[in-house]
């Protein structure tokens, strides 16, 4: 199921359109961490960078097998609990399935997104557009719960407690 009502945030956080070519993916990538730097979310920068750049690779991938020439887009939205829900539409045919591993053999190239995707994201999904061609991947990242401090070993009875 789709988390998101007509496959677009009702008023996203932060949106971006860009033509299916590959070269633009690097802009998409300084778009989104400039958006999370800005908000004061560097925690999230790398797996959000890393999962954004994935989805949107397979869609201009998808846009370019399908001779698409709609635009991309990448919609985010923060959600309660201060995690990030991301989704990436197009407009290409077809549903992206996770492939096994390993595509392409040993060390090939390819196939491995959708599997980044369950492995790093807190949910991901895939959404279609209705009766019009395309579909949406979204995912949601959620900020690592910090590391308990290590705390002190108890005081055994009758020794001091604290730094010596």
């Amino acid at each position: 199921m789709c988390p998101i009502t007509t496959v677009v945030p009702i008023r996203p956080d932060f949106s971006l359109g860009f033509l299916p070519v590959p070269r633009l993916i690097r802009e998409v990538r300084a778009a989104v961490r400039t958006a999370l730097v800005a908000a004061g979310r560097e925690e999230l920068v790398d797996s959000t960078l890393l999962l954004t750049s994935e989805v949107a690779t397979n869609a201009v991938n998808a846009c370019r097998r399908s001779d698409c020439t709609a635009p991309v887009s990448v919609y985010a939205k923060w959600m309660y609990g201060g995690a990030l829900l991301v989704l990436v539409r197009d407009y290409a045919p077809g549903t992206p399935h996770e492939r096994a591993w390993p595509v392409g053999g040993e060390g090939g190239e390819g196939g491995r997104g959708l599997a980044l995707v369950r492995a790093c994201a807190t949910d991901w999904g895939v959404c279609r557009h209705g009766h019009t061609p395309g579909k949406a991947v979204w995912f949601r990242v959620a900020a690592q719960a910090a590391p308990a401090a290590q705390a002190a070993p108890a005081a055994q009875p009758g020794q001091p407690t604290g730094a010596q």
